[in-house]
């Protein structure tokens, strides 16, 4: 069956009964909105776009792959204000000899990656078009903490990370290069998985934010040209120290594969979507942060002294 045999309202209904609502849900799918409760008075929203072809493709990603990576995107730009996600609104676009089965695997997808900080999709549109299009908004709620911004930075601070990098990097490479990485690959497998479906340590934001991050973001194009960003918005310069990264297994399995650079994954691979905070010397960060560099007076961000001008991707470059 294909998506057109359903009709669009054939197609909302289905999309809809595979979506439970949770308890900050007070209407959900079914009216021209929804509503959510916001307990602490002020609701943090965020918004995506994914394009077929740009961000996924159907012949590496499933439809429920294509609906984890989705939702985890816009739930990780929540986090990265310190705030705990509550819920999603999604718009799509699909063409009609879409499979059924493929829009139900993206619902699962998202229900599936929502469920995971407790959140929900409350809603959304959909319309047919020529590919599949996305666009996403997440909402949160910051729970009587100020929110953690990105033009908090102070010299004299460090900057940690939380979270894997490279890896969706690597998985991608991998794909682009034409290897078959079969689910008994090991590594490689997961390194192809990450693309698929990135995993953002949730928990970590609302953390920070306790903790004292005085700047986050999620690290969505690269861990250098985000970290930009804080430089940018902060007035300062951000050192970073390569040797402090950990470079995971998968990673270090495709470089060796493909004959790249794990480490400049790690630097300026995107859509692993980790967190990259802010924090006053001398917290103790627990194990969930690895700190890799340093706030200092100045500006952009250097590697081993020497300026990075551009560290990750852009997608009018």
């Amino acid at each position: 069956m294909r998506v057109g045999d359903l009709g669009e309202f054939g197609a909302v209904s289905r999309i809809s009964g595979r979506l439970p609502q949770g308890a900050s849900v007070l209407l959900g799918p079914g009216d021209d909105a929804a509503i959510v409760s916001a307990p602490d008075g002020r609701v943090v929203v965020s918004t995506d776009l994914l394009l077929e072809g740009r961000h996924f493709r159907r012949d590496w990603s499933s439809g429920y792959d294509v609906g984890r990576k989705a939702a985890a995107q816009n739930l990780a730009d929540i986090a990265a204000m310190g705030a705990v996600p509550t819920s999603l609104v999604v718009g799509l676009g699909i063409p009609a000899d879409l499979p059924v089965g493929w829009l139900d695997a993206l619902t699962d997808g998202f229900r599936d990656e929502c469920a995971v900080v407790g959140a929900s999709v409350v809603g959304g549109d959909i319309a047919r078009g020529d590919l599949v299009v996305l666009g996403v908004t997440a909402l949160g709620d910051l729970g009587g903490r100020p929110p953690v911004t990105r033009s908090g930075a102070r010299p004299g601070q460090v900057v940690a990370v939380a979270g894997r990098l490279g890896h969706a990097a690597a998985g991608l490479a991998l794909l682009e290069a034409g290897r078959d990485v079969p689910r008994d690959a090991g590594a490689l497998f997961e390194a192809v998985e990450a693309h698929r479906r990135p995993c953002p340590p949730y928990a970590c934001g609302p953390a920070a934010a306790r903790l004292g991050a005085t700047a986050m973001l999620d690290v969505s194009d690269g861990l250098l040209q985000d970290l930009g960003h804080l430089a940018r918005a902060g007035g300062v310069r951000i050192e970073v120290d390569p040797g402090a990264f950990t470079v995971g297994e998968p990673v270090a399995a495709a470089a060796k594969e493909l004959g790249a650079d794990p480490v400049d994954w790690v630097l300026t691979g995107g859509e692993d979507h980790a967190l990259a905070a802010v924090f006053p010397a001398g917290v103790a960060l627990g194990d969930a942060w690895q700190v890799v560099g340093a706030v200092v007076a100045g500006e952009g961000v250097a590697v081993r002294g020497r300026d990075v001008e551009r560290g990750g991707w852009d997608h009018f470059q």
